[in-house]
């Protein structure tokens, strides 16, 4: 029920938070020469009227496609390094979720790749006249046809290094947060606790990586249009800061933040639900910190959604 209970909480987080996905990515990699987008509310009304709400949703495919599996792995890791670490510690907090942001990085370097490919593609066309995919599956088998499994991998450095400390973030400010306000069961503000702690724990996991974030999403994008920018990750950097300056590090801070909140405080929210729904109150969680060795075990492992 564990695992189910963090699939459903995943999935309700990629469905609220897409959109805002899809606009962090558009303007982390608009020209800044010819820039579409003027900002993040800009950006939101100009996708809705060239290309549908439906635009907000492109590439929606590939984070769904990967959610079992992703959830399998930070749920699994992260639960097994606390029990190996044996003391439920902030500091231990951070580094199970650290241990488990790397090893998922594995599958979520390629959902991301084939996530921003297909939020690219068609821009600015309700009905695209040349879609280079069908879908995200299309989109990782054509890459991988053209480019190998090096091309499938594109950005998985970068991606290891936002998703490791990432996730230790994530998982010491959520501990920090519930072990301060704490939630019983029985709290009539239980809820509204839960979403406020994963809300805010997932602002400040994005915070502490965003930078590595948009090179990230710079890297992936490159040879879109059928020209590579970028020799590397370094020369990636030295490009955006000549041609933008640091500012370049914030592009689409504002649409991720804002984000953050509602898809940490959608999953935290429908998880709880639907473990008090299907164990009862006496087997749901005594308190909402995750990764308790002892009565904090049931819900260690639904605390974290798939993508921060």
């Amino acid at each position: 029920m564990d695992f189910v209970a963090g699939c459903i909480g995943g999935a309700a987080g990629v469905l609220v938070g897409h959109p805002f996905d899809t606009v962090k990515v558009r303007l982390q990699i608009q020209s800044i020469d010819k820039p579409l987008y003027r900002g993040t509310f800009h950006c939101f009304q100009s996708i809705i009227r060239q290309e549908s709400a439906f635009g907000l949703y492109k590439g929606i495919g590939s984070p769904m496609m990967g959610l079992t599996f992703i959830n399998a792995i930070v749920f699994g890791v992260q639960g097994n390094t606390m029990r190996l670490l044996g003391h439920d510690t902030p500091m231990n907090q951070f580094l199970a979720g650290a241990a488990a942001g790397a090893l998922q990085s594995v599958l979520c370097c390629p959902m991301e790749l084939a996530k921003t490919r297909m939020q690219m593609q068609g821009t600015g066309e309700k009905k695209s006249s040349r879609r280079l995919y069908k879908n995200s599956l299309d989109c990782l088998v054509r890459i991988y046809k053209r480019e190998g499994l090096v091309g499938v991998n594109r950005g998985m450095v970068t991606t290891l290094i936002r998703e490791t400390p990432g996730f230790g973030v994530y998982f010491l400010a959520y501990d920090v947060l519930t072990r301060n306000i704490g939630c019983e069961p029985n709290d009539r503000y239980m809820i509204p606790k839960l979403l406020f702690a994963g809300g805010m724990a997932g602002i400040a996991s994005w915070l502490s990586t965003y930078p590595v974030d948009v090179i990230k999403s710079r890297l992936q994008a490159d040879g879109v249009g059928g020209v590579n920018q970028y020799s590397s990750i370094a020369d990636c950097v030295r490009q955006s800061v000549r041609k933008e300056g640091y500012m370049v590090f914030t592009r689409g801070l504002t649409s991720t933040l804002l984000r953050a909140f509602p898809v940490n405080a959608a999953t935290f929210a429908t998880v709880t639900l639907v473990l008090i729904y299907a164990r009862g109150d006496q087997a749901g969680p005594q308190e909402c910190e995750p990764a308790q060795t002892s009565h904090h075990a049931q819900i260690q492992s639904q605390s974290q959604p798939s993508s921060l």
